[in-house]
């Protein structure tokens, strides 16, 4: 039998407490707390506190509300908050669905094994931090602490990284890094010496030319970018769209380019060579700020309009008014950066194309363009100093990867993988508010480093498939039941934002920073944690800003305003940049002592093979990734995705509209269930299209369960980007079954 089995059905920690009451249509639900078995009434009445959301990594700022009997009532936007500026989006307003979400984690749960069947049991707080404690002493005495990763996602993540750190590893991962923005931050500090972070700071409500390369502004909610799109078209901002898929944002085009896929590096070197060729450019700039012209001039030489429309499917003349459009708008113009960057391999190759067209255009640091953020800092109470891990992350990537910023998730899991002549491997896994299966493509390979561990805890709010593969499941109470840190994300001025609970923690679920600390000082790192609640933490560190708890409460969010002065260049004056050379790197010379190239170039990609066609994938402005699907709101507003098919391909597959599909990769990979076809010329005659996050496996995720195809079951032909180690994921290719492959028990 393997170490771990899939523990596919279980109504323990979901719904075999305690039950909630019946969901309605309306954002409201009586509060009941099972674990203590009565109503929350009065207290909780006309209540409004602060909060900053958790659907998203955007975080904005807002106030939840109750009503007048003490129900759950309404989220709404922080008025003041400048990173949303009084709106939510779809996610934010659905967010009260991670309160009253019927299918939550309820008590913590430890892996058994009974009569050769493994299960959970419910376990009590007690007893699975000990499990978990002891287990943690026992690899650190034999293998040394540095054996021990975390993946994290989520405000929460801060603590179990400090604690992670006490413990003595420094591999504490978001997947957010080598899976999707990653290569855009290595190229961006290697030509301008800054990272883009989020979120981004780009100028869109003075842009003029909105450049988006596979970027899908408006399905990909992110809600300042949004609105200040919708402002900017107001004033006629101009958007070149470059994506094989006619996205809602392509609609809003004035040039929509369908590109061949793949092959978006030959067009960016065709634009640069049309904008050298012409002068169109901004000369001052480039002389001023900017090394490594010359060698740029003659690199992009050979590759023309004509050539690159020859390759992208394109016409030869759409480069060219593309590129006149950028240049005219210049140094408004934005060429974006995206966001989900891991594609074909090459990915900060490409970025690094993305990041020279903007400084051709000189919108880096340009009204218009890019400007340069603020961001609060938090002073921290004194403790004692870290211990210096044995083997650091970088040391056990044994020289893979050199360029990556932080530890590489991917990378992680490959070395928790015994093998020959490998010196370091991890032991144990601690995930908080990261669904692995769904999240890092080649599930394979991650559930084969799974068998290996010697412990594995899932930290989350939801039973979600990584749950159903730990040795012990802890169940985090939702954001509207919690503190969390002090939001000190960037923007055009620095801002602070608090969340406060609305209600005590439901079930007996808790917030990680007493996970955190409970765990930590059953192992004996409570030194680490001096405070004896969130709170009074909080307090302290507001206290250190000239503000206090009990003001934030009252306010939510503060502002620290700057002048408008401070967020671009100045006119006229010179600017070191944090380069080698002190300025803007044309030509990447922090790339030459690791042998790669400083000038990026186009790499033909595989193409799919007769029968089979290009899986790509993409958001939706009401979920989350894979973690909303399952919320009682946002899964009333889009329950599973559909297959987006070219009527060409339909025609010569004999499949039709609202027909259900399966789909199979080139190496034998079929879904686990069926998606409906969706025929639509919207997208081109060589690929197929889905939103990604669907598909659960997890029978106890009762109304996500098989609604739809996960993507990243497909994803099991990964090209990693050796500067980073990026995971690309878009040389993946289906083919259509159109009877059941095989017995699917729902």
């Amino acid at each position: 039998m393997k170490r771990r089995e899939f523990i596919k059905i279980a109504s323990i920690g979901t719904g075999g407490m305690a039950a909630m009451g019946v969901l309605g249509s309306t954002f409201v639900q009586k509060v009941v707390n099972p674990r203590i078995g009565e109503k929350l009434g009065e207290e909780f009445a006309n209540k409004r506190i602060p909060t900053y959301c958790e659907i998203c990594f955007w975080r904005c700022a807002g106030w939840a509300y109750t009503n007048e009997k003490g129900e759950i009532w309404k989220v709404i936007g922080n008025e003041i908050d400048p990173i949303c500026n009084g709106r939510l989006c779809p996610r934010g307003t659905g967010g009260l669905g991670a309160y009253t979400d019927d299918n939550r984690l309820r008590t913590p749960l430890i892996r058994v094994e009974e009569d050769g069947v493994q299960k959970f049991k419910e376990a009590s707080w007690d007893e699975a931090l000990d499990y978990i404690a002891d287990k943690l002493r026992t690899i650190a005495y034999i293998h040394g602490p540095e054996t021990v990763a975390l993946f994290n996602h989520g405000s929460s993540g801060r603590y179990m990284t400090e604690f992670l750190q006490a413990y003595g590893s420094d591999s504490s991962t978001a997947p957010s890094y080598a899976q999707c923005r990653g290569p855009r931050e290595v190229a961006f500090f290697h030509t301008f010496g800054d990272f883009v972070n989020s979120p981004e700071p780009t100028d869109l409500k003075n842009c003029k030319c909105l450049v988006l390369i596979g970027y899908h502004l408006g399905e990909n909610m992110h809600n300042t970018q949004v609105q200040e799109m919708s402002m900017a078209l107001d004033n006629g901002m101009k958007i070149v769209t470059v994506d094989p898929r006619f996205s809602t944002v392509a609609a809003k085009s004035k040039h929509w380019l369908p590109i061949k896929p793949a092959t978006d590096n030959a067009l960016m070197l065709a634009w640069i060579h049309v904008m050298i060729k012409n002068g169109w450019y901004d000369k001052q700039y480039v002389e001023r700020y900017c090394n490594g012209f010359e060698q740029l001039a003659k690199h992009v030489e050979p590759f023309t309009p004509e050539w690159a429309a020859e390759i992208c499917q394109l016409d030869a003349q759409a480069i060219i008014d593309t590129a006149w459009e950028m240049y005219h708008a210049s140094p408004a113009t934005i060429i974006h950066p995206g966001r989900h960057n891991t594609w074909y391999g090459d990915d900060t190759q490409r970025l690094r194309l993305v990041a020279i067209l903007n400084a051709l255009m000189g919108s880096w640091g340009r009204k218009g363009g890019f400007y340069f953020p603020a961001r609060a800092t938090l002073s921290r109470f004194p403790r004692p100093a870290f211990p210096i891990p044995k083997t650091t992350w970088r040391e056990a990537l044994e020289g893979d990867y050199p360029l990556a910023g932080m530890s590489v998730s991917n990378a992680i899991i490959d070395r928790s993988i015994p093998k020959e002549g490998r010196e370091f491997t991890y032991k144990a896994w601690l995930v908080t508010g990261c669904n692995l299966p769904m999240t890092i493509p080649n599930t394979p390979h991650t559930l084969e480093a799974v068998q290996h561990l010697e412990l594995l805890v899932a930290i989350d709010t939801m039973p979600m498939d990584i749950t159903g593969w730990a040795d012990v499941v802890l169940p985090e109470c939702s954001f509207l039941e919690r503190n969390d840190n002090i939001r000190t994300d960037q923007g055009r001025v620095a801002t602070i934002a608090l969340r406060a609970p609305l209600y005590p923690p439901k079930y007996d679920s808790k917030p990680a920073y007493w996970i955190t600390r409970e765990l930590a000082h059953k192992i004996g790192l409570g030194r680490f944690f001096p405070f004896e609640d969130q709170q009074s933490e909080l307090d302290w560190e507001l206290q250190q800003m000239g503000s206090s708890y009990a003001e934030m409460m009252e306010v939510g969010v503060k502002v620290f305003p700057r002048d408008e002065s401070e967020l671009f260049l100045k006119e006229g004056i010179d600017h070191r940049f944090n380069t080698p050379s002190g300025k803007i790197e044309l030509y990447a010379t922090g790339f030459i002592p690791y042998g790669f190239d400083p000038l990026p170039s186009y790499v033909k990609h595989e193409e799919p093979a007769e029968g089979y066609y290009r899986l790509n994938y993409g958001r939706a402005p009401m979920h989350t990734f894979g973690r909303t699907a399952n919320n009682p709101y946002l899964f009333d507003l889009m329950e599973e995705n559909t297959l987006w098919v070219n009527p060409t391909i339909a025609a010569k597959s004999n499949i039709h509209a609202g027909q259900s599909v399966w789909l199979e990769n080139q190496d034998g990979i079929v879904s686990s269930f069926p998606i409906t076809v969706r025929i639509t010329e919207r997208i081109g005659n060589d690929s197929v299209y889905m939103v990604h996050g669907f598909g659960h496996a997890d029978k106890r995720l009762k109304r996500a369960f098989g609604r739809g195809i996960s993507d990243t079951e497909l994803i099991t032909r990964v090209h990693v980007d050796p500067l980073m180690g990026g995971t690309g994921m878009r040389g993946n290719f289906v083919k259509f079954i159109l009877s059941d492959p095989k017995k699917v028990e729902v």
